[in-house]
């Protein structure tokens, strides 16, 4: 066999087999390859995204939680200020109260002090009458001199 001929249907055989691949072999190849590089494209913009709307998240997170705690001292000034309120109310109600309690008794005391000194009269017009009635060695009636012991006793 001739070596010239074996180079050329080697070289023939071998265009066969480049042919052959380039046509059936390669395309399924470079559309895997294509196709995996659009999956691990896909994969990394997706992780882009995920981390953006992580970050976004997290300030979302942080400015609900900023709100709420603002929110929350609102509630608790506005708290502070009705227990205020209501312990100044209290305060008020408990002065009234402690008022209208110093008036009865101011006006109790002054009927006791009134019973006091008309039960005095009463004692004093009785003495006088009956200082009277030593003085004159007789009784006198207190029924028949009435109007001058209730004048006596008015005086007093």
């Amino acid at each position: 066999m001739n070596i010239n001929a074996t180079l050329l249907a080697q070289a023939i055989m071998f265009a066969a087999f480049v042919w052959f691949c380039m046509k059936f072999v390669w395309p399924p190849i470079v559309g895997a390859l294509a196709t995996r590089q659009k999956q691990i494209a896909d994969g990394l913009a997706a992780a882009d995204r995920g981390k953006h709307e992580l970050e976004l998240s997290a300030k979302k997170a942080a400015q609900e939680l900023h709100a709420a705690k603002e929110k929350a001292s609102e509630i608790i000034a506005l708290a502070e200020k009705r227990a205020s309120d209501i312990v100044e109310e209290a305060k008020g109600a408990a002065k009234v109260e402690g008022d209208r309690i110093i008036t009865g008794a101011k006006a109790e005391i002054e009927q006791e002090v009134n019973r006091a000194k008309e039960g005095l009269r009463q004692q004093v017009a009785e003495l006088a009458v009956a200082g009277a009635e030593k003085i004159l060695r007789r009784e006198i009636d207190a029924k028949a001199h009435g109007e001058m012991l209730a004048a006596i006793a008015s005086e007093l």
